[in-house]
């Protein structure tokens, strides 16, 4: 409490104490000489008052004790009695409703329970698996000492996306733990091995898929020990959003099966293409010609564009080109000749340099690993007049060829690799925009052999990663929603009514926490696992899956230890903080003082209305 209001209430007091002194002397003078009190009680009536000051003073505000700063320990899921140790002096125990019951420590539901419970508590003693996330605002500005339980056999990384484009590529990383000679795969929705990968001594792994249809699906990614034997599965929901196509212009010098098979495969994606292909003697091919200035290009997402093309642009166009790009514009330069002089200094003005490029040399891509049951899941089931062989899904990936260049620089992304690691393309920032280079020649060859996906998956994830982003507004969800914890949903609409719809069709208002001010963040408890749907208003639903509580109990694990960790590692703010131990002064209990008060000013008062020490009356 501030000294100044113990000031003022010892003031008050002291004030009510000369009243009272006051009024005694008061009624002592206007009583006739024969009638005043004795002069013993008078002296216990003035004294009488300065006690009772005194005693609710201290009830107000008890005097400060010297005690030992308090360490409380926390039991966790998985803690053992081992880990706890022997019972220290001045340390309380508790267990969080996910640890083991062992003895000696007390039962709470939360963390916040708990320390309100003990309110001596200077550091937290944690062991077990760590805090839960409805603990770990509770354990903020305490210092923390943590002892955490082994991890289990099973995954305790995991990256995958939550959405991608239809027809795009994904890629998921992540590590398992303690599972020597397994295997990790992914399994599309339709049970459909995608991917697999034998797991190294570390444990990390890589898997890629593709997403062909929008809408929600859920892929799934198992682990298997050396025996084959599954031992984990853990959903990998995935949204597949159409979106709006991209739009590309394409700028050719002149016509080959490179872009037509190009042209084919963006025509299959669904991406709004326009082309120009120059056949010579001011001739084109292809759509209408567009100008290329600063209103036309602010139309298009990608620009593709060969060495020849670009060769034969004049400054305005190439000006209004890097105008375009630093505001946002890819642009994929394909080298498929020698570059001129001029060619590469109007290049090394938008940061690059990829050399002459007059040689030529051939280059294997990374192969697929797998078997025929991946390939089939990668093809797909082809068409009426191209089906998919099922004994033979597909070919080994041919010879290509590509250009000589010097691709690479400090600034300079990888965008292609072959099989030995070397660059087939990268990219570089420039403004808001991206410029890449691209040294394969005749990517065609892979759909010649039977190999479109690989086709696809080349320039999908080009154009993906190079074209013009989009804003999107969207609520921000938690990556790792779990049945029955707390979800925090932000970013949501203040002007519209929020609600969410349960997979069993129920639906729960949400209501937006005035504290989270402009992040407008809503807390939603799910009560069933599956895709939910946030609606706002009258807005395009915004799916979000909800995991099972007892799945992926590795990874949940190892997410509880690392955020315990962190909390741990934090410098504690120095308005909550304390020595871990030594002498710490705290205000005592109110009680006794009080019903000391209310002995004294009862006796008092008994004391003022009665006979003693007062004449007798006459009869």
């Amino acid at each position: 409490m501030k000294p100044s209001l113990q000031l003022l209430i010892a003031a008050l007091l002291g004030l009510a104490v000369l009243l009272a002194w006051w009024r005694l002397l008061r009624w002592q003078r206007r009583t006739a000489p024969g009638q005043r009190a004795r002069g013993w009680r008078l002296a216990l009536l003035w004294l009488g008052q300065p006690l009772l000051a005194v005693l609710l003073y201290f009830a107000l505000l008890p005097p400060r004790v010297e005690t030992e700063a308090g360490t409380l320990l926390v039991l966790t899921a998985r803690a053992t009695a081992a880990q706890s140790g022997e019972h220290r002096s001045g340390e309380a125990r508790v267990a969080l409703p996910e640890a083991p019951r062992l003895a000696a420590a007390e039962p709470v539901p939360d963390l916040a329970t708990a320390l309100r419970r003990h309110p001596g508590t200077q550091r937290l003693r944690i062991i077990g698996a760590g805090l839960e996330p409805r603990d770990r605002d509770a354990a903020r500005g305490f210092g923390i000492d943590y002892l955490p339980a082994p991890l289990p056999s099973g995954i305790i990384e995991l990256q995958a996306p939550r959405q991608v484009a239809a027809g795009d590529a994904f890629r998921i990383h992540g590590r398992a733990h303690s599972v020597a000679g397994g295997s990790v795969e992914l399994v599309d929705p339709g049970a459909q091995r995608v991917d697999r990968q034998a797991l190294p001594e570390d444990g990390r792994f890589v898997l890629t898929g593709a997403s062909r249809v929008a809408g929600l699906a859920t892929f799934r990614l198992r682990l298997r020990d050396a025996k084959q034997q599954l031992l984990e599965e853990i959903p990998l929901p995935l949204q597949t959003a159409s979106g709006a196509p991209l739009r590309v212009l394409v700028l050719a010098g002149a016509p080959g099966p490179e872009l037509k098979y190009l042209r084919r495969w963006a025509s299959d994606a669904g991406l709004r293409l326009h082309t120009q292909i120059s056949v010579g003697g001011g001739l084109q091919l292809g759509d209408a010609p567009l100008a290329l200035n600063a209103a036309n290009l602010s139309g298009f997402d990608l620009l593709v564009v060969d060495e020849r093309a670009w060769s034969g642009l004049g400054a305005g166009a190439r000006g209004a080109v890097a105008e375009a790009l630093r505001e946002g514009l890819g642009v994929l330069l394909r080298v498929t000749g020698p570059l001129s002089d001029s060619d590469r200094r109007q290049l090394r003005a938008l940061g690059l340099d990829p050399g002459s490029g007059r040689e030529s040399a051939n280059v294997r891509l990374p192969q697929t690993s797998g078997d025929n049951a991946m390939l089939r899941a990668r093809l797909g089931p082809g068409s009426g007049h191209a089906p998919i062989d099922d004994e033979h899904p597909g070919a080994e990936l041919p010879v290509l060829s590509r250009r000589v260049l010097g691709i690479g620089g400090d600034d300079l992304v990888p965008l292609l690799h072959d099989g030995e690691g070397k660059l087939l393309a990268g990219w570089r920032a420039e403004g808001r925009g991206r410029i890449a280079v691209w040294a394969l020649t005749d990517s065609f060859k892979l759909a010649l052999a039977g190999r479109s996906e690989r086709h696809g998956e080349l320039w999908s994830q080009a154009f993906a990663t190079l074209a013009r982003g989009t804003a999107q507004t969207m609520p921000v969800i938690d990556d790792d929603a779990r049945q029955g914890q707390r979800v925090a949903i932000c970013g949501l609409d203040t002007e519209a009514e929020t609600e969410v719809t349960a997979p069993d069709g129920s639906r729960v208002p949400l209501r937006i926490d005035a504290v989270t001010g402009a992040r407008a963040c809503a807390a939603f408890w799910p009560q069933h696992s599956g895709w939910h749907r946030l609606q706002q208003g009258d807005q395009q639903p915004s799916p979000f899956f909800v995991h099972a509580s007892d799945t992926a109990s590795a990874l949940q694990m190892a997410r509880m230890r690392e955020a315990t960790l962190q909390l741990a590692g934090a410098q504690p703010p120095t308005s909550k903080t304390a020595p871990a131990s030594g002498p710490s002064a705290r205000r005592g209990s109110s009680w006794p003082w009080l019903l000391a008060w209310l002995l004294a000013a009862s006796a008092l008062w008994w004391f003022e209305r009665s006979r003693l020490g007062r004449p007798t009356p006459p009869l």
